[in-house]
């Protein structure tokens, strides 16, 4: 008979404290919280909340509050994680690549292409896209096996552009710079003619240029975490801040 009356009672209880719990509940929606407030203060499932709630009523103020005011904090919140995330990886990449710089500086592939990379590669932070571009085929043969050797890019990830004008042919062109890379023709992005002006005399050893592109942000940030370790370790300190921006240079006034 106790046991009888132990367990009615325990029914009892936790029967109220979540009757207790459903008002609660039912009270923070009316003062306009949201779920999310609400389950900080209530531990129950958010189907049992919403069961709890969905003969509840909102003001318009409210429903403008939680679906537009709230909807946008959260969006910048999540914009704001996504950049400080962004941030801490690419450190991280950067120190990493510097750190290889010890190692790899005695392999002389690496650096003849962090080289050439530095001085005609596309540098832009903003894309983060990492691309090739020049006319002669041995320096576009270097980089390729830089970038298979060193970078370890896999094969589909290649894709080759071509600019060349309209008095050349295109297709042996394409053929041309695909033996060159050894990327098939499938991998080719449209070739960009440029068209030629009146009297432009055709060069037939002309082949174009060439631009080897690979979508890979982060092997964009390691190229740049060798850079700023090749200058970290062959420069003196005081080279290695030097700001990139051209010093403005008064106009010289001529004497009359």
């Amino acid at each position: 008979m106790n046991i009888y009356v132990m367990l009615c009672s325990i029914i009892l209880f936790v029967y109220f404290m979540k009757y207790s719990e459903c008002l609660l509940a039912q009270k923070l929606r009316r003062q306009g919280k949201s779920y999310s407030e609400i389950l900080r203060q209530i531990s129950v499932s958010k189907g049992t909340l919403s069961l709890w709630l969905r003969d509840v009523e909102l003001t318009e103020t409210q429903k403008k509050r939680l679906f537009v005011t709230l909807r946008q904090q959260n969006v910048q919140r999540l914009a704001k994680r996504k950049r400080e995330e962004k941030k801490r990886r690419i450190a991280t990449i950067l120190q990493g690549a510097k750190k290889e710089i010890d190692t790899l500086l005695c392999n002389p592939l690496f650096l003849s292409g962090a080289m050439l990379y530095w001085a005609e590669g596309d540098k832009s932070e903003q894309v983060e896209a990492v691309k090739f571009s020049n006319s002669d085929p041995q320096m576009i043969a270097l980089m390729m096996r830089w970038f298979r050797k060193i970078c370890r890019v896999q094969e589909q990830k290649f894709r080759i552009a071509l600019h060349i004008h309209e008095l050349h042919n295109e297709n042996s062109i394409k053929n041309y710079w695909s033996r060159i890379t050894n990327i098939p023709l499938n991998q080719f992005h449209k070739t960009q003619i440029k068209q030629s002006t009146i009297g432009h005399r055709k060069n037939y050893l002309y082949n174009g240029t060439c631009s080897i592109r690979i979508s890979d942000k982060d092997l964009f940030r390691r190229i740049h975490g060798w850079k700023t370790g090749i200058v970290e370790y062959l420069l003196p300190r005081k080279y290695q801040s030097i700001s990139l921006q051209r010093s403005k240079i008064e106009p010289t006034r001529m004497s009359p």
